[in-house]
């Protein structure tokens, strides 16, 4: 791992170097180059793309069809809704992991040891990056990657890894405490350089790995300073140019204009009828109208000029968003402060939905309405609690659903999905969250085919799909 990390950075640092000017210094050595000579900011925007194919590449969509939001309708994508998949299909995600991500960000770090702004980024990042890898594998290299003295990296314990990923945060987040407002970061394609909303970011990142391991209080506390406007998301903002198909676009649109035309869609999933009005499973009711978010939310999987809304080629796609800061201050709020926490933060979610949040301007002007809830929409025999289970037990189950809807897109519905299964059995949604069926559940993904047979520390073989990770035993 270690011969490619260090190849990789320095091909990356010779092209960068190639577009200043040609003329300066035209007498000296080539030879003489070094990844020292270049400005090490300038390993910010490929870092940052990269983790965004990690977070919004291949393993998301199939994240999504395990989680019951998307179906695979031909081809590779077929397979793989059927729960056939190679360790091949990992390679992309765990080398922009360990390649694109890690060891361009340590290196910002190591140049720029007295930058508050680039180290509280750099560690976010790299937080970012291997909390994804360890929430999705389960045991990932960690400890001794990126380093002169090991060749083959050992697997860490994902608990020990995710502690550390915490860790790592609150070191970030004490970086952009020092770094103030922050300063203009051109090279900054997330946030150009503005400490507060990389602060608020962090926090909201730190608050999903506490939900991931079940730390409800942390949760609760990191989400309070998380991202508290839906303009402070972290997200992949297209500028590709109209007049061509390829380029920088929504990721999802790209593969459907692309090869996946007709492989992968919304049709007949289960979000898709939990939003579709004439649907049997149809989740509004007289104080909730889905119509115009389940219009935006379909995913036509006929080409990408045929998708107006969720995926329009010029939609943002969240990678740590308000949504999820809002919904885990709900959940984790219903859980460790009880019920009028969690409603009030799920009502505050709520209005902003009935403003238009979350729509763009095709769809908003069809119908759609999200009237705030009242503690008797959860008594049994309420608007929400037809079953009559415990009020607090309702409140918990409309909020987890809300969850699995305003994720559509990111990992948290099979985030979700795993530790409700572990942890929330009492809990009867409707959706393949927590079941109880004989049938077995995706619990992790395959570990790239690369690793398995470059390291001599990997495991010996993929331990499999639906083999539990540390943190859901």
């Amino acid at each position: 791992m270690k011969k490619l990390i260090y190849t990789t950075l320095l091909m990356s640092a010779m092209l960068l170097f190639s577009c200043q000017d040609l003329v300066d210094g035209i007498d000296d050595n080539p030879n003489d180059i070094t990844i020292a000579d270049v400005d090490a900011t300038l390993f910010l925007t490929g870092s940052q793309l990269a983790n965004t194919s990690a977070s919004l590449g291949h393993l998301n969509r199939i994240a999504g069809m395990w989680s019951g939001q998307l179906t695979g309708l031909s081809s590779l994508y077929s397979n793989i809704y059927g729960y056939s998949i190679s360790t091949a299909e990992s390679v992309g995600t765990w080398g922009r992991i360990y390649i694109g991500i890690i060891p361009n960000v340590r290196h910002m770090r190591a140049q720029l040891p007295n930058d508050a702004l680039v180290q509280g980024i750099a560690k976010t990042l790299e937080a970012q990056a291997v909390g994804l890898g360890a929430s999705l594998f389960g045991d990932v290299p960690y400890s001794q990657v990126n380093t002169e003295e090991v060749d083959d990296p050992s697997f860490d314990n994902q608990m020990d890894v995710l502690n550390s990923v915490i860790s790592l945060l609150d070191g970030a987040i004490s970086d952009f405490n020092s770094a103030g407002s922050g300063r203009n970061l051109d090279v900054d394609i997330y946030y150009g350089g503005d400490a507060n909303q990389w602060k608020a970011a962090a926090n909201t990142l730190k608050a999903r790995y506490q939900m991931i391991m079940r730390d409800y209080n942390g949760a609760y506390a990191s989400a309070q300073s998380g991202i508290s406007s839906a303009n402070d998301n972290m997200q992949h903002i297209p500028r590709g140019d109209a007049s061509v198909s390829a380029g920088d676009k929504n990721l999802f649109w790209e593969i459907l204009e692309g090869s996946r035309t007709g492989d992968i869609g919304s049709a007949d999933s289960y979000l898709a009828k939990m939003l579709d009005p004439t649907a049997a499973e149809y989740r509004g009711n007289a104080k909730t109208d889905e119509t115009a978010r389940g219009a935006y939310s379909f995913v036509d999987a006929s080409g990408g000029a045929n998708n107006s809304g969720i995926i329009e080629q010029y939609e943002p796609q969240n990678i740590v968003s308000y949504e999820e800061n809002q919904l885990i201050l709900a959940e984790a709020g219903a859980r460790t402060s009880g019920f009028d926490t969690g409603l009030g933060h799920l009502n505050e979610f709520r209005a902003w939905l009935n403003g238009g949040g979350r729509l763009n301007s095709n769809f908003s002007g069809m119908p759609y309405s999200y009237e705030a809830y009242e503690a008797a929409d959860f008594d049994a025999s309420g608007m929400e609690n037809a079953d009559g289970i415990a009020s607090d037990r309702a409140l918990l189950r409309e909020i987890i659903e809300e969850r699995y809807v305003s994720g559509f897109g990111e990992f948290m519905p099979f985030d979700d999905a795993r530790r409700l299964r572990k942890s929330d059995n009492d809990l009867s949604v409707p959706f393949p969250l927590n079941t109880t069926a004989a049938s077995a559940h995706p619990e992790r993904f395959p570990y790239s085919d690369d690793e398995l047979n470059s390291n001599s520390n990997a495991p010996s073989s993929d331990p499999g799909i639906f083999s539990k990770t540390r943190v859901n035993e």
